[in-house]
């Protein structure tokens, strides 16, 4: 719902702040008095063109704020959230836009610079307009379906065509996989078994690449120190036979020292059995050396095969893992995906038949439940058209005849929503051709036609309605039709906000609330300027709009009976 709208520089306006109430206000005044002029303003600000002529004489610039109180269910919150405009929906939402004396334009959502495109969507969504020179709505075919929609009160096979559709694009997709499957799968069927064969008589395990380097590890120490022992061994070869030939020839010298007539205990033979003892000490030790030396060698468990077979499975699996590009670690569960996708391509033929027979089920299912969608259609159609007919007769468009055009479009153009084109078609004249909307000639014809559409589907729309504004609806009507207009008006305005602008009075004396719209100031500034009427001043302008200049008691009479009516 509009619930305000700010009005600054705008062609006549200098400034004005006009708050707006729920059901229908009648916008009334003398013609030139700029009645257009505020709905030019609301559309300024709810992305309508824009043009410097807009910018009221000797002003920067012209501004115009339209302040609406949508549901926190409305679509609009839904754009916001798109565009990235922060927003809150337990709050109101502030549309504003500025124009400058020089045509630039700027727009605004809730003090945040956005595009006059994203203003546009969402005005869109707020506002409807039906006048002499557009119809904004209703003259869009994409609206016509949903609107039909919604006076049949097809929610629950909507709901059941959409779901079918959801089912219908799943199995698509699943069948379509699994045929890309399929084809991949039998291109590289012949690559994926000589891989697995490979992997297979690798048969990695997870964690070997690191077992192995520890032995591998451990094995070449083993191989490095008992290399050192044989050195060490190798250095003692001979060196024990060298020593007992030592100790003999010390022997001997003592003999022949005794022999020549030394003394046991003198100083040559003792050194002698000293130097004798000391090197036969040497010779156990050195024997206990080799000894150990050898005890140390058959203590390391070595065996050269397992070295090299230990470093022959280490270097297969390492180049195994180069030719798949993956690390050693990865080589199990790569041979188990391996196995999985040559199975699955296997049997990708069963499971591509089964998907294909799903889908069939599926699009046959979602095909049964649009062409009863299409029939519940069908008969909405009629009924609204009948509607619709009661409608035009007293809006003098009795020679009018309308009807609802369904066209069952085929699968390939279906979707969530059905297979069906939806479009409100009119013809003016007896024997002329249905057409669309649009090509209505009258323009007061048009927004009467768009009235009785409304009227129609009145009580029947789903979610928030849309601000609707009719200007001049009742151009070049009078009497009863006017009073028509008016009833019509009246009916909408019970569960929608509707402003009209009108110079009927039967159409004036049914609004909730009445503006003057009316010129002020002098030749030399001329102002536009809104009052908003008390109940007595609304009897005065009806009373004026039915008597013209000289307002008589009789006029006064004849607006208090309409406004009663």
């Amino acid at each position: 719902m509009l619930i305000g709208l700010w009005i600054r520089d705008v062609v006549l306006i200098e400034a004005l702040d006009l708050p707006i109430g729920p059901g229908l206000t009648a916008l009334t005044g003398e013609t030139g008095a700029g009645k257009s002029i505020i709905l030019d303003a609301l559309g300024l600000a709810t992305g309508a063109r824009a043009e410097a002529a807009l910018v009221r004489q000797g002003a920067p610039q012209a501004q115009a704020t339209a302040l609406f109180a949508p549901a926190p269910d409305h679509p609009v919150w839904a754009v916001l959230e798109e565009k990235g405009l922060a927003y809150d929906p337990s709050e109101d939402l502030i549309l504003r836009r500025t124009v400058s004396a020089d045509g630039r334009s700027r727009a605004f959502v809730n003090d945040q610079a956005t595009s006059v495109g994203v203003l546009r969507e969402l005005g869109g969504l707020l506002i409807e307009v039906h006048g002499q020179h557009e119809t904004v709505g209703l003259l869009d075919s994409r609206t016509h379906r949903p609107l039909l929609d919604a006076y049949g009160q097809l929610s629950a096979p909507l709901a059941v065509v959409a779901e079918r559709w959801k089912a219908w694009r799943a199995a698509q997709a699943r069948r379509d996989e699994l045929a890309e499957m399929a084809d991949r799968a039998a291109a590289e069927m012949e690559e994926l078994s000589l891989r697995l064969s490979e992997l297979d008589r690798l048969e990695p395990r997870e964690g070997e690449e690191t077992e192995l380097a520890e032995i591998r590890a451990v094995l070449g120490a083993s191989e490095k120190a008992l290399a050192d022992i044989a050195s060490a061994r190798e250095a003692f070869e001979g060196l024990s036979p060298r020593m007992g030939q030592a100790i003999r020839a010390l022997e001997r010298a003592r003999e022949r020292a005794v022999t020549a007539g030394a003394a046991d205990d003198g100083p040559a033979v003792s050194r002698l059995a000293a130097a004798s003892a000391a090197i036969d000490r040497a010779l156990v030790e050195a024997q206990e050396a080799e000894a150990a030396i050898d005890a140390a060698a058959e203590a390391f468990d070595f065996e050269p095969e397992r070295l090299e077979k230990t470093e022959e499975r280490l270097f297969d699996l390492r180049g195994m893992a180069r030719k798949l590009s993956v690390s050693v670690e990865e080589l199990p569960a790569l041979r188990i995906r391996f196995a999985e996708r040559l199975r699955a391509a296997e049997s990708s033929g069963e499971d591509l038949k089964a998907a294909e027979a799903a889908l069939a089920q599926a699009r046959s299912d979602y095909l049964a439940a649009a062409q009863t969608l299409s029939e519940a259609r069908a008969a909405a159609g009629e009924r609204l058209a009948a509607a619709v007919m009661t409608e035009l007769g007293p809006l003098k468009l009795d020679k009018a005849r309308f009807r609802v055009a369904l066209e069952t479009l085929g699968p390939e153009k279906a979707g969530p929503a059905g297979q069906d084109r939806v479009a409100f078609e009119i013809s003016t004249n007896p024997g002329a051709p249905f057409g669309e909307l649009g090509q209505i000639a009258s323009g007061g014809e048009l927004a009467r036609l768009a009235l009785a559409l409304k009227a129609a589907l009145a009580g029947r729309a789903e979610g928030a309605q849309p601000l609707m504004i009719f200007d001049e609806v009742d151009q070049g009507v009078g009497g009863a039709v006017a009073d028509a207009v008016g009833l019509r008006l009246r009916r909408l305005a019970a569960d929608a906000q509707v402003l009209v602008v009108t110079h009927s009075p039967q159409v004036a004396a049914r609004a909730d609330a009445h503006w003057r719209i009316k010129k002020a100031g002098d030749a030399q500034s001329v102002r536009t300027a809104v009052e908003v009427l008390s109940p007595d001043d609304r009897e005065e302008e009806i009373a004026r709009m039915l008597a013209g200049a000289e307002i008589t008691d009789a006029a006064r009479a004849a607006a208090r009976a309409l406004m009663h009516a």
